[in-house]
């Protein structure tokens, strides 16, 4: 076990690393540490969730037998990703002090002015990003745990399909990029916004349905039957896990219906509400 959870404390902050060193001394680019800090986490971020979803699907298409089948990807890279949501703890507040910079709040040399203002910082960070911040707490805390000690062994088809939910996480870290750079008019923003609302819808929403269709399948029962037949507290971890995919979702939806709201249009719509 310890050698995976090595290689991703290793990989993931080394990446970074790598990433906004390049960005900030390649001379044809020379960008600012904010901005490289930035665009580095986004590209982490995309690279977790492409290894993720491709070894999710190489896991769920090898798993014939949903319950007792096993491939060794699902325990390896679950072990791999831990350091990953703890790296990005503190990569999601480095993108957040930036901006916080970036707004003129800080000192002559980019630091804060007080350490009053350093938690001021940390308390707004804990504030935006607080679902964030305990979705990833819940997973090295909680489903890490309980996918290496409680499942023993079973249900890696179940764990394959969940890892690849990260599928639309490429998309959502270009479209924050682009809305970084004020990039919104542009066709490749609609063009990827689409792409995530659909990755997210069918791999993050639908996917709950899909998991309860497929045990439903492999029991022999209607899919509207499967709540009753399995543990309570599966339904339990089930509905915390969807609860906030369901409010991303909606976000997602209402930055659809701003991206896609005719110009021109009265600025106050069904699609348009208040922040």
């Amino acid at each position: 076990m310890l050698t995976p959870m090595v290689a991703g404390g290793v990989v993931f902050p080394g990446l970074f690393l790598l990433s906004k060193n390049t960005l900030q001394r390649l001379p044809q680019l020379r960008w600012e540490e904010a901005d490289a800090v930035i665009v580095s986490a986004r590209l982490v971020s995309s690279v977790q969730a492409i290894m993720a979803s491709t070894a999710g699907y190489i896991v769920s298409t090898s798993c014939k037998h949903i319950i007792d089948d096993q491939h060794w990807l699902s325990s390896a890279y679950t072990q791999f990703a831990v350091p990953y949501f703890i790296y990005d703890i503190y990569a999601m507040f480095l993108c957040h002090w930036h901006k916080h910079q970036v707004k003129g709040h800080g000192g002559e040399d980019g630091t804060p002015r007080a350490l009053g203002s350093t938690w001021a910082v940390v308390r707004g960070y804990l504030h935006k990003e607080f679902l964030m911040v305990l979705h990833h707490a819940a997973m090295v805390l909680v489903c890490f745990p309980l996918s290496v000690v409680w499942r023993q062994g079973k249900g890696d088809f179940f764990l394959g399909c969940m890892l690849m939910a990260e599928v639309s996480t490429p998309f959502v870290c270009l479209g924050k990029i682009l809305i970084q750079y004020k990039q919104q008019h542009t066709l490749l923003h609609k063009v990827n916004g689409a792409l995530m609302l659909l990755s997210f819808l069918c791999c993050r929403v639908l996917l709950f349905p899909y998991l309860y269709w497929a045990y439903g399948r492999h029991a022999g029962l209607p899919l509207l039957s499967v709540p009753m037949a399995i543990p309570a507290h599966v339904n339990l971890g089930a509905a915390l896990l969807l609860a906030p995919q369901l409010y991303w979702f909606f976000l997602i939806c209402r930055g659809a219906c701003r991206l896609f709201r005719p110009r021109g249009s009265p600025p106050r719509s069904p699609c348009q509400t208040q922040d």
